[in-house]
């Protein structure tokens, strides 16, 4: 199989998966739809932690001493969301699914307009912050096969029939952004070789955890965490290990 073949199938599901969850959620109440989405919600708050609890793995511990695990995912989301909220991140996100809605469900309500918004942004996130978009796309481009990316294909697909029950369309034009995001992490790879050892691994997945706390909060309507702009701490997060490990 060619590098990115993982790519292709997750797209693949999650505009499958959304079409089926558009076509159920017409028939289902605002009640019924409401309780999937915190039902996903609630899926999401236990992914992340399963994510997050790699802040404790032995090899990250090891290489920058036990107290500094901690430090250096609250400085990389510090420093990320400073970075993120400065350019806008979460606006432009928005903006951009703003003008995807306008495009491809022509002029619309402002209820309408919203839910595609909403719909695009929270399934872009929830596609794309996780710990298997990072590792299975790279292990893609490094040869390793796609098996992580399959997987998280068939929980896309899954994810997207709910959330496209209860945003519509918005949550296949998120295709896009898988597209973009694990394509680029999939070329990276393939140029760069195996760039992350085990500890910035285990940082960046941590981080990626608590990211994905904040998408099962927006999820629960609990609070509206600007999670786009906390993007930047994925990239932060190696970076700060690194440091850590030159210290100790």
């Amino acid at each position: 199989m060619f590098p990115g073949i993982g790519t292709v199938v997750n797209v693949l599901t999650v505009l499958l998966g959304a079409g089926i969850g558009v076509l159920l959620g017409n028939r289902l109440p605002v009640r019924t739809r409401d309780v999937v989405t915190d039902a996903l919600g609630l899926v999401t708050l236990l992914i992340a932690g399963t994510s997050a609890i790699a802040v404790l793995d032995g090899d990250l511990s090891d290489a920058v001493g036990t107290s500094a695990p901690m430090l250096i995912v609250l400085g990389a989301l510090l420093l990320g969301g400073i970075a993120g909220s400065l350019l806008r991140l979460e606006q432009r996100v928005e903006s951009f699914g703003g003008w995807l809605q306008t495009r491809l469900a022509g002029e619309a309500g402002s209820v309408e307009r919203h839910r595609f918004i909403e719909g695009f942004v929270t399934a872009s996130l929830l596609f794309c912050t996780g710990p298997l978009t990072i590792l299975g796309s790279l292990n893609d481009g490094l040869g390793n096969g796609a098996d992580q990316l399959f997987l998280k294909a068939v929980l896309d697909g899954f994810a997207a029939i709910a959330f496209a029950a209860s945003f519509g369309w918005g949550v296949a034009a998120s295709a896009l952004t898988v597209v973009v995001v694990q394509g680029s992490l999939t070329v990276a790879g393939f140029l760069l070789g195996d760039v992350l050892p085990a500890p910035h691994l285990s940082a960046l997945t941590a981080t990626g955890g608590l990211l994905l706390v904040g998408v099962a909060l927006r999820l629960l309507r609990i609070r509206e965490i600007p999670v786009a702009d906390l993007l930047p701490a994925l990239a932060v997060a190696p970076v700060l290990v690194q440091f850590a490990a030159w210290i100790h």
